[in-house]
């Protein structure tokens, strides 16, 4: 097979550019930039030997083959019963900085460093800036974070002492983002949710749930949903799997999301096209997006696996909660959106019983203690 050339590429244009030099959005028209789909991987090229996400370093296409990591990736998957019912927990919450994000992060500052970038650009609304800080400090490299005002306190203290430049900003997470789209003319803006090496690591959540259970694939994968490096990653790198002919057929994806501020849910109830919301607060704030930059790539996880996006509202995520904390799991209410998900899948018909189902727990519980507390007795 001939190994697919890594450049840049504009879905709306087909103009391609080169990787050497780190862009985050298309020249051409100002949007989101993705990678060429990879080769994948077969189970023979994984590096048994190498530590967490990086025993699928064949998969990797970093510029060069060294790399730093803090031991990233290869998160517990547990079987266990939540309210009666069989389902795998793949503990993302217990990565270095408590977040799934550290997957996208670790390959995306790995990029940004062989590329010869020092000084970054973030704006998150808690987890991206934890990890961020976190990894720059492995990495040194200097980091400045934007946050909403309102973000919770301990993830602004874990910015903070990781030595990062903490920003927060009064508003909603769409002034934040506008606002770190503004400071990007004097410093690089690393956005997670624009810069595609950040997908490019969180897709190995797919190879390592396919090695996890026996080089099979679940039937359903349940995951918390904000702008979606999750549901995308899952779905380039259940692809890649199916392209390199390691798996038969894709696990369906459903995209979580909270009520309250569900963009993504909007755009999907019409059709995929972007939808303006009447955004509230929500205890699930890690998820809180009004303005997601990739629709189209969420919407064909969704669609293409036969999965769906679905909005939850507080209480049902409240109840959630609860439930995983009686079983053992001590996430933020962010993660738990995907518990009342399964519920309301298992209802409805969508989910079966004895299918295997996997939920993605993606953040700590201590990373949101101030929220925790407000749900305590409720």
């Amino acid at each position: 097979m001939t190994p697919v050339e890594v450049t840049y590429i504009n879905p709306r244009t087909g103009v391609s550019w080169p990787v050497e030099e780190p862009i985050w959005r298309a020249p051409d028209d100002g949007g989101y930039v993705n990678l060429l789909p990879g080769d994948g991987l077969v189970r023979s090229e994984i590096q048994t030997d190498a530590v967490g996400l990086w025993r699928y370093r064949k998969a990797i296409r970093l510029p060069r083959s060294e790399f730093e990591t803090l031991g990233e990736g290869w998160t517990p998957l547990v079987h266990s019963t939540l309210e009666g019912v069989p389902v795998f927990m793949k503990c993302e919450h217990l990565m270095p900085s408590g977040s799934f994000k550290d997957r996208g992060t670790a390959v995306l500052f790995n990029y940004l460093k062989q590329s010869g970038i020092r000084e970054l650009l973030e704006d998150s609304s808690g987890n991206a800036g934890s990890s961020y800080a976190t990894y720059a400090a492995a990495l040194g490299l200097s980091c400045r974070i934007l946050v909403p005002a309102t973000a919770p306190a301990g993830k602004k203290a874990q910015i903070a002492a990781m030595g990062a430049r903490l920003e927060p900003v009064e508003g909603t997470r769409e002034d934040v983002a506008a606002a770190a789209r503004a400071a990007a003319e004097s410093v690089f803006y690393a956005s997670h949710n624009w810069q595609p090496f950040f997908i490019e690591g969180t897709k190995t959540l797919a190879f390592e749930l396919w090695e996890q259970l026996g080089f099979t694939v679940p039937d359903n994968v349940i995951v918390p949903l904000g702008y979606g490096s999750n549901v995308i990653g899952l779905h380039t790198g259940f692809g890649e799997l199916l392209a390199a002919g390691e798996i038969d057929r894709m696990p369906r994806i459903f995209g979580a999301q909270a009520a309250n501020c569900a963009a993504l849910y909007a755009a999907w109830c019409a059709n995929g096209e972007r939808t303006e919301i009447d955004a509230r607060p929500t205890i699930a704030d890690g998820i809180a997006s009004e303005r997601p930059v990739r629709i189209v790539e969420v919407m064909a996880a969704a669609a293409e696996t036969d999965g769906a996006i679905v909005a939850v509202g507080e209480d049902e995520i409240a109840v959630a909660f609860h439930a995983l904390a009686r079983c053992g799991y001590f996430v933020e209410p962010t993660s738990a959106t995907a518990a009342a998900v399964l519920r309301h899948l298992l209802d409805d018909g969508t989910v079966k019983s004895d299918e295997q189902t996997v939920l993605v727990l993606t953040g700590h519980g201590l990373k949101a203690t101030d929220k925790i507390v407000s749900l305590i007795g409720r």
